[in-house]
């Protein structure tokens, strides 16, 4: 599942393999861009935000009024980008997912079942990104922002608010699981109640750092198969602290998992009067 720090990744794979070159050949797959041809641009650099996947690029002169510009790509659930040998063959997902094809002299990098696939001056980037909170993984990375954010609407749950990326831009189901798991917090805390919001933040960037370069997510510190998660992905299986039974219920939109011993829902508000 495609998190803050899978996007990171992704974005380092895509930047050694195209950043410098120059491209000699694009195949768009959806209606917004299907005419649009990149041959003879640039790829400068290949950089992610939170989710938000960019690669900016230099156009040549005759090709655009600006030079710089962005093919700006979300993987959602699903989505994501493979890199490959001039006349390697496409393996990683069947070829009806795929909505776009870049060339290179050294690469290939294909794009599987993107969201939001849009192309857009640099300088517009603001426009689809300005509401992000700060960036787990990024320069911008500011904990006492991300603290304040969170803080304004305390009446949210802990479990939706970090979901929530115009609070803190990085935190997928996952991380939200195993991070309320690691500090002791009931999913359905209001964010009000939560004792130590700036430890909670701290933790999330600290959990998302740790696993940038590599592709299998542990929070545990374990890479062996199935050892890599506290509760994520372990209805039913006994908690590796108490031994209790991990609950797996809707919070929101999204699925959570939690352990009811080491997490206990938060104390009922006393009625006003």
């Amino acid at each position: 599942m495609p998190e803050g720090d899978t996007v990171w990744n992704t974005a380092r794979v895509l930047h050694r393999a195209l950043a410098g070159t120059r491209l000699t050949g694009s195949d768009f797959r959806v209606p917004t861009l299907a005419t649009t041809d990149l041959s003879g641009w640039t790829v400068r650099e290949s950089a992610s935000r939170g989710k938000h996947l960019l690669l900016r690029l230099t156009a040549p002169p005759q090709a655009a009024p600006a030079a710089d510009w962005t093919l700006h790509s979300h993987l959602r659930m699903d989505g994501t980008w493979r890199a490959y040998a001039p006349g390697e063959r496409w393996t990683d997902r069947p070829a009806h997912l795929i909505r776009v094809v870049l060339h290179s002299p050294e690469a290939v990098a294909v794009g599987y079942h993107l969201h939001e696939l849009a192309l857009l001056p640099t300088a517009e980037e603001e426009r689809l990104l300005g509401h992000l909170g700060p960036d787990l993984l990024g320069t911008d990375w500011d904990p006492h922002e991300a603290v304040r954010r969170l803080a304004a609407a305390p009446e949210v749950t802990i479990g939706e608010a970090l979901l929530d990326q115009r609070n803190l831009a990085g935190v997928g189901n996952l991380y939200k699981c195993e991070l309320l798991f690691l500090r002791g917090l009931s999913p359905w805390t209001p964010v009000g109640a939560v004792p130590d919001l700036a430890g909670t933040v701290t933790l999330a960037q600290r959990l998302l750092a740790a696993n940038r370069g590599r592709w299998t997510q542990s929070t545990t510190g374990s890479l062996r198969r199935g050892q890599t998660s506290y509760v994520y992905g372990r209805r039913a299986q006994p908690c590796r602290r108490c031994g209790t039974a991990i609950g797996k219920e809707e919070l929101g939109d999204r699925v959570t998992y939690w352990c009811p011993t080491c997490q206990p829902p938060p104390a009922p508000t006393p009625e006003a009067g």
